[in-house]
């Protein structure tokens, strides 16, 4: 596994998955889903920076980035969890990549003040897709659709 975090480019030249979800007033998930996938030959994208500079000019690049990769990445896995934050970007990330046909995996903690919105939306438009409970369960899922690809 390689590990890309923003602002650092991907150079697309093998698998790759996103991280997609709650960044501010969040815990560090994403390096625990990392730590999942790091067996797997894969690039984890992750939009957590180490530091992150508060301004215009550092939001514009991090959306950017955010878009780039995630039009580039083979799947999305979203993690919603159960923190203050409502995460908006990470929902419309969801709605924008939820009527594509890009392979996503979603999970929500039970906790997390909008599962049912998440739930009940992604019934309409991706009948059928599970919205797991725990972050292991959605890092396990997203691991099977990378050995499946």
């Amino acid at each position: 596994m390689i590990h890309v975090e923003a602002p650092e480019e991907f150079d697309g030249r093998m698998r790759s998955v996103f991280l997609a979800g709650g960044i501010t007033d969040c815990p560090d998930w994403q390096a625990e889903v990392a730590a999942g996938l790091a067996d797997l030959p894969v690039a984890v994208l992750n939009p957590r920076r180490a530091a992150f500079e508060d301004s215009p000019e550092a939001a514009a690049e991090q959306i950017g980035w955010e878009y780039r990769h995630l039009a580039a990445c083979d799947m999305v896995l979203f993690w919603f969890p159960g923190s203050r934050s409502v995460q908006p970007i990470a929902l419309y990330e969801l709605g924008m990549w939820a009527g594509r046909s890009k392979p996503i995996v979603v999970g929500a903690d039970p906790a997390y003040i909008r599962r049912l919105d998440v739930e009940v939306q992604l019934s309409h438009v991706r009948p059928g897709l599970v919205v797991h409970t725990t972050l292991n369960a959605t890092s396990q899922a997203a691991r099977a659709v990378l050995k499946q690809t």
